[in-house]
């Protein structure tokens, strides 16, 4: 018997594609016209071709940018997958402490943007900032206006202590969905307590792992307003990275045509590298249905 389908459910998602074409498409396009025209205002534009991606493609600024922002989200992965995994790992599994944790562990997450790179910027200050102040005291140079090296340390700090927590409770939740008898045969066999990380509860949480990393760099990429905030962007360009020097180009120096072809490489580049994860997570699903 072959089974009808009802398509009446699409009419419920109707408003969010008008939603999306308004607020996504149009302007999309509109970057588009501006890539491959040039202007010099009164809505008169020019036919430019490829001429913007090609100075853009062969920029050493972005280019610079570019590498700045590979190691920046570098970086974090490397600090805040293994921490966030340390940190699930230890977290009470039930009871009251289970839910103060988690608590305490999704307030960082709960406090905008800009409001943490205002945090930040006061507690990093020698003047007046806990942080700062407390380094200067102890007799350490610290200054991330003036010290390309504090400034970096300062912002990776920084993420850290925003980021990492939701690292944690995706781990914390593969693990809660692990049953309770592969831990009683572990014991059974007397597995050591790197075995059953090994061999149990890191192929368990592969998924939720793969989902961390893939929002963490696509964060990481794209962070634009906590070094801005705090940084902006110096002291001279070492923590420009590839979003601020998107809009230093285009709302700074009103260079629109080269800023829509920087901004549909980046879009491109970041399309390509959640394409890439999204082949390696399904690849992943696959594997665990044949087993």
């Amino acid at each position: 018997m072959e089974k009808t389908v009802n398509h009446k459910a699409w009419f419920l998602v109707l408003p969010v594609l008008v939603l999306v074409a308004f607020s996504a498409v149009i302007p999309l396009m509109t970057v588009v016209n501006y890539s491959v025209n040039d202007t010099f205002g009164n809505n008169e534009f020019f036919w430019n071709g490829l001429d913007w991606f090609d100075e853009m493609i062969h920029s050493d600024r972005l280019w610079a940018a570019f590498w700045r922002q590979v190691m920046f989200s570098a970086i974090i992965l490397v600090i805040e997958v293994p921490l966030g995994i340390f940190i699930a790992l230890n977290m009470p599994k039930k009871g009251i402490w289970a839910s103060v944790c988690l608590v305490l562990m999704a307030l960082p997450l709960l406090i905008p943007f800009n409001v943490v790179g205002t945090i930040w910027q006061i507690f990093g200050r020698v003047d007046i900032g806990l942080l700062g102040h407390t380094l200067q005291a102890l007799g350490i140079d610290y200054n991330y206006v003036n010290d390309p090296i504090d400034a970096w340390a300062t912002i990776i700090i920084m993420d850290v202590w925003h980021w990492t927590s939701l690292v944690a409770l995706l781990c914390y939740a593969g693990l809660q969905s692990i049953p309770q008898a592969y831990y009683q045969a572990a014991k059974i066999d007397q597995a050591s307590r790197w075995k059953v990380f090994r061999y149990i509860e890191l192929p368990k949480m592969k998924g939720v792992l793969l989902i961390a990393v893939l929002l963490r760099f696509m964060d990481s990429f794209m962070i634009y307003t906590e070094p801005f905030v705090v940084t902006g962007g110096g002291p001279g360009n070492s923590t420009t990275f590839l979003s601020i020097d998107l809009v230093k180009m285009a709302v700074g120096q009103f260079d629109l045509g080269p800023a829509a072809a920087f901004s549909i490489m980046y879009f491109l580049v970041i399309m390509l590298i959640s394409w890439v994860f999204y082949t390696v997570m399904t690849s992943f699903d696959r594997e665990d249905a044949q087993k």
